[in-house]
């Protein structure tokens, strides 16, 4: 099965503290925040399951580098599934090949991460899906989506973008409420979330 999140900021401490973009005042430690979004991913997602992971991994500007790749490796292996890495624009090249480096392979044969600078594309539900960090605008499109992060807990005034970040208001459109705090979303959520942004929108014309 197929899941889909980003913006997990792994280590930000900025966004505990409050004052900030997108604030998560209600972990007193990133510590707290680490664990709990890992809890939650794990609840939903098996270790067969791929989850595509929109940018935006970790932030740790108070530690060194080669230390904040080893603990935000160590953290990324505690997640079931394999991962699919969109890079985001707080994920340096260097994490990145830091992560393949040290790949580890599943139970099923498969690596644990696999990485797109850019983006990649799925077809499923008879959409054409667009997997970036960054929103794309795609202008008036009858089966095209995309699936993106980078803006937090606002949303791209398009039918066709949805934003799947872990703070993101575009999870109001769950027909079925909201999943736990760093839950990744399932493909049907996916879907029921498409189909919630695009009655909103025809209801407003």
């Amino acid at each position: 099965m197929n899941f889909f999140t980003s913006d997990t900021h792994f280590y930000h401490r900025d966004l505990i503290l409050g004052g900030y973009f997108s604030p998560r005042d209600q972990f007193l430690t990133v510590e707290m925040m680490n664990d709990t979004i890992v809890a939650n991913w794990n609840a939903r997602v098996k270790p067969t399951d791929t989850v595509y992971l929109l940018g935006d991994i970790a932030l740790a500007f108070d530690k060194p580098a080669k230390q904040a790749m080893a603990q935000t490796l160590d953290l990324l292996n505690q997640l079931n599934g394999q991962i699919v890495i969109i890079k985001g624009n707080h994920d340096s090249a260097a994490l990145l090949k830091f992560l393949r480096a040290n790949n580890q392979m599943l139970a099923s044969g498969r690596p644990k991460f696999l990485t797109h600078d850019v983006g990649t594309r799925l077809k499923f539900a008879h959409y054409e899906v667009f997997l970036t960090h960054y929103p794309m605008l795609f202008g008036i499109t009858k089966n095209k989506i995309n699936l993106h992060g980078h803006i937090h807990h606002a949303s791209v005034h398009h039918q066709e973008n949805l934003n799947v970040a872990i703070d993101s208001s575009d999870r109001d459109y769950l027909s079925t409420g909201r999943v736990p705090f760093g839950a990744p979303l399932s493909e049907a959520e996916v879907i029921d979330m498409i189909v919630g942004k695009r009655r909103d929108y025809q209801q407003r014309q």
